[in-house]
């Protein structure tokens, strides 16, 4: 165990501000204790001399020594009552007590105190605004919640104490147990990321669930949760969607990778499963506390009724798991145990009549099959299938096999005691099909996530002065947005760029033309027009000696679009052929929580219509960005679909990762979009740049 064990096997756990009073939370928290921890519970209130029969002390100095401190006093006094618990040596502390960040004013002020006091005495604080804790265990209930935890070896955490008196109530109907309980509430100085890191090292925590709101540190989070996930499972149902990251945005990138797509690539690349609903989220947890990894996607269902074994391999078909193929061998045996009417094809139906051998029989020969790496026991009741010994021939098969096997046995009372027969075994039971499926299907993307290596990112040789000199000029034209201009910083980390120049007159204009083999393109060069093609400040294949006029013509439709716009010149570049290429986009949002999000897609006027994009947190090593080229609908383009000449993927997989290390070097740049980052078989070339800089970033960055 790590630094926060003595937080959940304290020896004492005082209770400040105790009270004897019906309906006090003090009150609530020391019954809780009292019922079944198994140290020493003190009281601390100055206005008693006892509280329910224990001796009561005015202060934390003539106590006893306290390992764990419930706080629950008014929140004018929590400040002391920390100080002086710190004074006396208690490092662990939960702050029940609400009225902190959470009302905005004097109760943030309180926040920032608190943390400040809790960095100078190394404390470990749950909360403020939290129902508190628990550990089965010891049988402590640090909680002022009605409901007591079961034993078990999952630990939950959540941001809302409401959500864990709620689950407790459920979970104790369903037989669910827990290691722990952590009511986080405001995370001033322990938040999520502290007890992935604690319950990854405690060996008997074997699934880790939680209900997020938001997450601190993203990256830091990430860190953790990927290293934790190699061992010990993960689940989480995060709320709070919002699309106020998109809104807030001004690039493609931004407004395609908002808010709920950081968390998304965030929680996938930290290897975290994440559940849509409190009933997926213990389904999945109740699968993989208890099961072994299937050794292939492959399923086999055995049942005695059609109706439900087509609605199970239809749930196999809506996940990533597949109906295994069964050999010669299999079907030849199920053939000669199975009654003629049977089906011996997956799934295996022994038909309405089956007894408890026949099924037993079914499916054992499912199991034996080299192609199942998980099964689906599905049962209708019947007077010839009594559910408790169909519960023990289940059992009985396991126990003989290392494949998981999840049970449907369909009815209500009449399922009751041979769900809590196989419940006992690990074996876990669901009322639908489907919800059986996702218990297998969170093993199966487990076992997957847990395999994959995570490399090193790869390192260029760039030029980061020359990058940084590009970002600079933002703050010398008094202008976050950055556009063509800047093309530079893109050459400056190896992304490859036509030849061509950026010229404020006609004349000069021309002179680059008749430099480029070939016609040009010319585009308006203005942080002010975004949609530069719509109001014709874009002219594509233009001969030289067409450019005088060109221009002259692309600047007066930008004056009469947008008179006040700024102007910075017009740029002439070598044109590419487009025809033999595919227009990808390339970007970064800089997430508040995750940080810079990397965006790859099919891009060009396309980007925001048909959102064909892949997301992930930089920074990237190889194989993560190869994943987002390859995840998009409009792969197979890149690949050379329909007799296309392949496009030079690994030079798309390169710029990703150059793009990761340049938007990771330099924090100040909050947006950029390559668009389009055109791919053809001979290479790759940034065509368009925009970005925005927060320039005064830019002086807490490393030259």
């Amino acid at each position: 165990m790590g630094r926060l064990s003595t937080l959940f096997d304290p020896e004492t756990v005082a209770v400040v501000g105790a009270t004897d009073r019906e309906g006090a939370v003090g009150r609530a928290i020391l019954e809780n204790l009292k019922a079944g921890f198994d140290g020493e519970v003190v009281p601390i209130n100055p206005s008693r001399d006892e509280v329910l029969g224990l001796e009561c002390y005015e202060d934390v100095q003539h106590a006893p020594p306290i390992d764990l401190a419930v706080v629950v006093v008014p929140p004018d006094i929590v400040l002391d009552s920390v100080r002086e618990l710190a004074a006396a040596g208690t490092d662990d502390i939960v702050v029940i007590t609400a009225g902190f960040a959470e009302t905005g004013g004097d109760g943030a002020e309180r926040e920032r105190q608190l943390r400040e006091i809790a960095t100078e005495n190394d404390l470990n604080v749950v909360g403020p605004n939290s129902l508190g804790i628990m550990s089965t265990p010891t049988g402590m209930n640090a909680t002022f919640g009605p409901e007591d935890a079961r034993s078990g070896s999952i630990s939950f955490m959540s941001q809302s104490g409401a959500f864990i008196t709620a689950v407790l109530d459920w979970a104790n109907e369903q037989g669910i147990g827990f290691q722990d309980v952590v009511s986080l509430g405001n995370k001033t100085v322990l938040d999520e990321t502290d007890f992935v890191r604690e319950w990854g090292d405690d060996p008997e925590t074997d699934v880790i669930i939680g209900y997020l709101e938001d997450i601190d540190d993203g990256q830091g989070f990430i860190e953790a949760a990927r290293e934790v996930t190699a061992e010990t499972p993960i689940v989480l149902v995060k709320s709070g969607r919002t699309d106020a990251g998109a809104q807030a945005a001004s690039s493609h990138t931004g407004a395609i990778a908002g808010s709920e797509r950081a968390y998304e690539a965030g929680l996938e690349q930290a290897g975290v499963l994440r559940a849509r609903s409190v009933q997926e989220l213990f389904d999945y947890a109740r699968a993989l506390a208890g099961l072994p990894e299937p050794e292939s996607d492959g399923v086999a269902v055995v049942t005695n009724a059609g109706g439900p074994g087509v609605l199970t391999t239809d749930a196999v078909g809506d996940s990533t798991l597949e109906m295994a193929s069964f050999t010669d061998e299999t079907i030849d045996r199920l053939a000669a145990a199975m009654p003629d009417e049977a089906n011996v094809y997956n799934p295996i139906d022994a038909i309405g009549d089956a007894d408890i051998e026949r099924f037993g029989e079914a499916l054992e020969i499912a199991l034996e099959d080299p192609n199942v790496g998980s099964a689906v026991v599905v049962a209708a009741p019947t007077a010839v299938l009594p559910y408790d010994d169909l519960a023990e021939k289940v059992i009985e098969k396991v126990e003989t096999h290392d494949t998981p096997v999840v049970t449907c046995l369909m009815g209500g009372k009449r399922a009751r005691d041979a769900e809590t027969t196989l419940r006992e075994s690990g074996i876990p039971n669901y009322f639908d099909p489907s919800r059986a499926v996702s218990g297998l299907d969170a093993l199966a993307r487990y076992r997957d996530s847990s395999e994959r290596t995570i490399d090193e990112p790869r390192t260029f040789d760039v030029d980061r002065e020359r990058a940084r000199e590009v970002l600079e000029r933002a703050r010398r034209r008094n202008d976050n947005r950055l556009g063509v201009e800047s093309m530079d910083l893109l050459e400056a980390y190896g992304i490859p760029t036509p030849q061509g120049e950026i010229v404020d007159d006609p004349d000069r204009a021309r002179e680059v033309a008749e430099s480029i083999d070939g016609d040009v393109v010319m585009k308006i060069v203005s942080p002010d027009i975004t949609h530069k093609s719509d109001i014709g400040g874009v002219k594509v294949g233009v001969a030289a000696a067409d450019v005088y006029d060109a221009y002259e013509d692309i600047v007066a439709r930008a004056r009469n679009y947008q008179p006040d716009a700024t102007i910075t010149g017009v740029q002439v570049q070598e044109l590419l052929d487009l025809d033999a290429s595919t227009e990808t986009i390339v970007g970064m949002n800089r997430d508040p929580q995750f940080g810079p999000l990397l965006l790859f897609g099919l891009g060009g006027i396309f980007v925001e219509i048909l959102e064909d994009t892949s997301v992930r947190v930089a920074p990237v090593d190889e194989g993560t960005a190869r994943e987002m080229v390859d995840e998009i609908q409009a792969a197979p383009l890149l690949r050379g679909a329909r007799g296309r000449e392949p496009a030079d993927v690994d030079g798309v997989v390169e710029t990703v990762q150059r793009l990761s290390q340049l938007v990771t070097d330099f924090p100040s740049i909050l947006e950029l979009d390559i668009n389009p980052l055109v791919a053809g078989p001979d290479g790759v070339q940034a065509i368009d740049l925009r970005l925005t800089v927060d320039p005064d970033e830019l002086d807490t960055e490393e030259p």
